[in-house]
């Protein structure tokens, strides 16, 4: 059985929210096929999604939700170790729509399913409806049976906080602080509903994220933590480069903070791509009413930041780029003892997202 909890709250309970690099179960994904957003019927993309699956699925299991329109296209495409099941969905950013996975010492897994509105509602979301993906989250805990907590009056996606497992959470002020999401609640009100669910005891504020357009910023393209104590920033000094001042000031943010247990962060620099990805003139996608276009000449959010931490690997962008291998080599200094696994990411970042954004990682309880 999976139930709803009522009238308590996961720091009541005693449950946290682990770090990525603590150790998992498995790893979610929902197959893309949206026409509005993939372009020539999702079928690059869903290449990428399963080069993605397949490379996660070298240190971790793997659950692909598929809608049934696609299941047997996705079951044909995949690799048979990979479980494929039917979901309904709206989009593909499990991320984002799926549950937060909490942990108590006692081994007791539960979740938080937030409340998701496509990134901003009718104030700036990218797509309408988004109700079947508000409903991925309770659906993935009753199929692993796990109870969970659901904020109905707090909207919050996956991709816009990083916790290190030991009382810490960051997050941007772009994202949490704008109008389409929780616009009731003040700042403080927000950072106790963090402290509260995720059971940590300090709020790291980061200024802006990179993609104000497509989710208002959300931390996972430009820090997240690598170790307790230590964290990890895009960082250029390429002042033509479109990320170079969010970069700078999360840099130099994150350089003069201390974790809630007192710790200053040892930051590391993780490099932008050199070329911007681009929206080219022969991006087919289907034009559809409450949809955000794709543009000609619309800069894509191409950052190595939005990597996947799990078990003995970390999943890492690629972009066809000459710092491609800078960012491998980079990331591979802040985790000597993971493997590092580079995939081809372009067709993802057309859609808007990244190897983070399309993952969900089950905790080992």
């Amino acid at each position: 059985m999976s139930k709803r909890i009522i009238g308590s709250t996961p720091k009541q309970d005693g449950y946290r929210m682990p770090a990525e690099f603590e150790a998992q179960d498995q790893v979610f994904m929902i197959w893309p096929e949206r026409s509005d957003n993939w372009r020539n019927g999702g079928k690059p993309a869903q290449e990428a999604f399963s080069n993605v699956a397949a490379a996660i699925n070298q240190f971790t299991p793997v659950t692909m939700l598929v809608s049934r329109a696609q299941y047997q296209n996705a079951r044909y495409q995949l690799p048979e170790e990979i479980r494929v099941l039917e979901m309904s969905n709206n989009d593909s950013w499990v991320r984002d729509c799926g549950p937060t996975f909490i942990i108590n010492d006692k081994g007791e897994i539960r979740a938080n399913d937030w409340a998701f509105n496509a990134w901003g509602g009718l104030v700036d979301g990218l797509y309408f409806p988004w109700d079947q993906d508000d409903l991925v989250a309770q659906k993935v805990c009753e199929l692993e049976r796990v109870d969970s907590y659901r904020t109905s009056d707090f909207v919050l996606e996956g991709g816009s906080f990083h916790v290190d497992g030991e009382g810490t959470v960051l997050t941007t002020e772009m994202c949490l602080l704008s109008e389409g999401r929780n616009p009731h609640m003040s700042r403080v009100g927000i950072e106790d509903m963090l402290k509260s669910h995720l059971n940590v005891e300090k709020v790291l504020w980061l200024g802006d994220g990179i993609d104000p357009d497509e989710t208002n910023g959300h931390v996972d393209d430009i820090a997240c933590f690598v170790a307790p104590g230590e964290a990890a920033c895009i960082y250029t000094e390429d002042t033509n480069s479109p990320f170079y001042e969010a970069a700078q000031d999360a840099y130099h943010r994150l350089s003069e903070m201390t974790d809630a247990k007192g710790r200053q962060l040892k930051i590391h620099k993780l490099c932008c791509p050199i070329k911007n990805v681009t929206i080219k003139g022969d991006f087919k996608i289907d034009s559809v009413e409450g949809t955000l276009p794709r543009e000609d000449g619309d800069i894509c959010i191409a950052s190595y930041m939005n990597f996947l931490i799990t078990n003995g690997g970390v999943i890492v962008p690629q972009y066809g780029d000459e710092n491609d291998a800078l960012a491998l080599r980079q990331i591979q200094e802040m985790f000597p003892d993971k493997e590092i696994v580079g995939v081809n990411t372009v067709e993802i970042v057309y859609g808007g997202g990244n190897i983070h954004c399309i993952t969900q990682q089950q905790p080992s309880a």
